[in-house]
């Protein structure tokens, strides 16, 4: 499930790292929240790490540029798997958390919450009920503005990094539904929280990352 609402780009600002300049579209900035459920991951020719392969994850992200490249940076990353936080975690290198995550699935609708439940987070929370339309998207260019990125940043130290992903190109469905609650990255201000955003569903996806990479 993708979520999105314009914003502000001075609201953003001053929250990613200064190498990065805010990649916008018609002088707008994006943030997204995506809510998806993780299945075999594992790294690269190796077993799933007990207990990390099978999750429920939330992110919250805006869209940015380095050198002319465009990509994302995650504000944050929660899920339901305390395994796959520590891993994901690890070193600083995401800014994991963990998660009490719920995914329903009924004849009417599907239901989703998640609330974070680090000590030293805030208890930021999210939970929609919706349906997935049964007819394809018309793919726009925002709509694959949005969603068609090959790759993230991340700051964890001193060194900006890049991580780049491979997969086959989303087909989106429409939705409907509310949500129900959302104080998702209050540091932003509600300016995105409270509006009404754009919606998208997927089907899923196979996706294989790369091996973390310092910018120059």
């Amino acid at each position: 499930m993708f979520l999105h609402w314009p914003v502000d780009p001075k609201k953003l600002l001053p929250h990613i790292p200064s190498e990065l300049e805010l990649d916008l579209y018609d002088n707008k900035a994006w943030i997204g929240i995506v809510l998806f459920k993780a299945l075999g991951t594992r790294p690269r020719f190796l077993p799933p790490i007990p207990g990390s392969a099978n999750f429920l994850e939330v992110n919250v992200r805006t869209y940015v540029r380095y050198k002319g490249k465009s990509g994302v940076y995650f504000f944050s990353l929660d899920a339901s798997s305390r395994a796959a936080v520590e891993a994901a975690s690890f070193g600083g290198f995401l800014p994991y958390r963990k998660a009490d995550m719920s995914f329903r699935r009924n004849k009417e609708h599907i239901q989703f919450e998640s609330r974070v439940v680090e000590k030293e987070a805030a208890a930021e929370h999210i939970s929609l009920r919706y349906q997935v339309s049964v007819q394809q998207a018309v793919s726009t260019p925002l709509e694959r503005w949005l969603t068609e990125r090959y790759c993230l940043w991340t700051k964890p130290g001193q060194y900006l990094m890049r991580l780049d992903i491979v997969h086959e190109p989303w087909k989106l469905s429409y939705v409907k539904g509310e949500i129900t609650g959302n104080t998702m990255a209050p540091y932003l201000g509600r300016n995105f929280s409270g509006g009404k955003p754009m919606a998208h569903y997927a089907e899923m996806k196979k996706v294989r990352f790369f091996p973390p990479a310092v910018e120059k």
